[in-house]
């Protein structure tokens, strides 16, 4: 088996850096697979990654999240198995947007 088409344990595709999505095929063809355990922002320059962060980016102050909660609350949603290509398959959010809102909460009560 190729390392492009190796499976992690937790049904992440792996090869290359970790979190980073790999095309199955070697060309990268059409046959190109999304990292299911990955952020958007760890997929590439798509243009829903720059929309979603320049939303976040043009947050008030007031009610963004500080950097270093923010990490932590992503970091919880990369360890959960509901994450999938940078959503919640829970509630159907986009994990980095909730996150980066300070009175947001995971439903789920992981942060």
């Amino acid at each position: 088996m190729t390392p492009e088409k190796e499976k992690g344990g937790d049904g992440a595709f792996s090869g290359g850096q970790p979190g980073n999505a790999q095309p199955a095929s070697p060309q990268g063809a059409a046959d190109v697979r999304a990292c299911r355990r990955c952020l958007l922002y760890e997929m590439g320059e798509s243009a829903d990654y720059r929309n979603l962060y320049a939303y976040i980016d043009g947050l008030d102050e007031e009610i963004r999240t500080p950097a270093p909660l923010y990490e932590e609350r992503l970091s919880c949603c990369r360890g959960c198995g509901l994450l999938l290509s940078g959503m919640c398959r829970a509630c159907g959010c986009f994990v980095e947007l909730r996150a980066a809102i300070a009175s947001n909460r995971c439903p789920y009560e992981k942060w």
